[in-house]
């Protein structure tokens, strides 16, 4: 059986979260191909991302204003029809094409895989990740995407490995008009090992400021709540949740958040949970390894005190 991964890849690297989804791919294979989709600028960064059970590696190169589903369905069909087992990240780029390019070929897509059963049986959550279901697939060929946080994320070994140029086949369909990109210098957020969330009970954008105060410390991501998001106190971009970015860090804190179920979809997975609130029965520390029920204008200064 034969499998490739698509990645999306930029001017600068593979994005972290794809990493996952070639640790899944051996579940099928010990060796697969790649096919990497993005805006290149310097090739030899394809060298530097290889690896003994990488076999053959294509490249699409795509401009940020064609990175659309139809053109890269339209650029990849020709080789996908070669594979049996078809994989990509849950992310935006994956969640963006996979649906289009498996109904070309007449196939059901399976989204959010976090367990490879057999070839054409897996584990995926549902209601929010409160149950898991088995399921089996019965069309032709695997079109899955991974729910990363569920995988270990693989290595790299420098090689001398060329890949070889996919045809751009553009669509008029549709096209990118803008886009705009959030630069920060701390970690990104779905690849962070330390994750510290605000939520509602924060109480403002200004408020944020002594999260970031700790963040900065411990050289954390910033997350958010939804409900901290749609009240403007921080960007769309730091939402974790069902909605949002689902993430599994080394180490989470919640702050202000009570724990509403969409958001325990999104981090329940991280390693080590603090949660900090008030409400001594806020579901929140249902899930959590560690809480503290107080005031976070009191506990979060002092924490930050402490690690000066």
């Amino acid at each position: 059986m034969s499998t490739l991964v698509i990645s999306e890849i930029s001017k600068d690297s593979i994005p972290l979260d794809v990493l996952p989804v070639f640790c899944a791919a051996k579940k099928f294979d010990e060796k697969f191909d790649v096919a990497f989709v993005g805006n290149l600028s310097d090739e030899g960064e394809i060298n530097k991302n290889s690896n003994s059970s990488i076999d053959k590696v294509f490249l699409c190169k795509v401009n940020d204003s064609q990175l659309t589903a139809e053109t890269v369905c339209n650029s990849l069909k020709d080789l996908v029809q070669n594979y049996d087992n078809i994989l990509t990240a849950s992310n935006t780029f994956g969640k963006n094409f996979m649906p289009r390019l498996s109904a070309s070929f007449d196939c059901m897509q399976v989204s959010d895989v976090i367990e490879i059963l057999e070839q054409k049986k897996f584990k995926r959550p549902i209601y929010a990740g409160n149950a898991i279901a088995t399921v089996e697939n019965s069309s032709e060929k695997n079109f899955l995407t991974i729910r990363t946080t569920a995988f270990d994320a693989f290595s790299f070994e420098n090689s001398d490995s060329q890949p070889a140029e996919i045809n751009l086949v553009n669509s008029d369909q549709s096209a990118v008009i803008s886009q705009e990109l959030t630069k920060s210098e701390r970690p990104e957020l779905s690849a962070a090992s330390v994750v510290i969330s605000g939520g509602r009970g924060v109480g403002s954008s200004e408020n944020f400021k002594i999260l970031e105060q700790l963040a900065d410390k411990l050289n954390a991501a910033l997350g958010a709540s939804r409900a901290a998001v749609d009240a403007g106190y921080v960007p769309n971009d730091y939402q974790v949740g069902q909605t949002g970015k689902v993430i599994a860090p080394q180490l989470y804190i919640a702050v202000g958040i009570s724990g509403a179920i969409q958001h325990l979809a999104g981090m329940k997975d991280s390693k080590v949970i603090v949660a900090i609130n008030k409400d001594e029965d806020a579901p929140i520390f249902q899930v959590s390894d560690y809480g503290l029920v107080g005031d976070l204008f009191e506990i979060i200064p002092k924490m930050t005190q402490l690690l000066n």
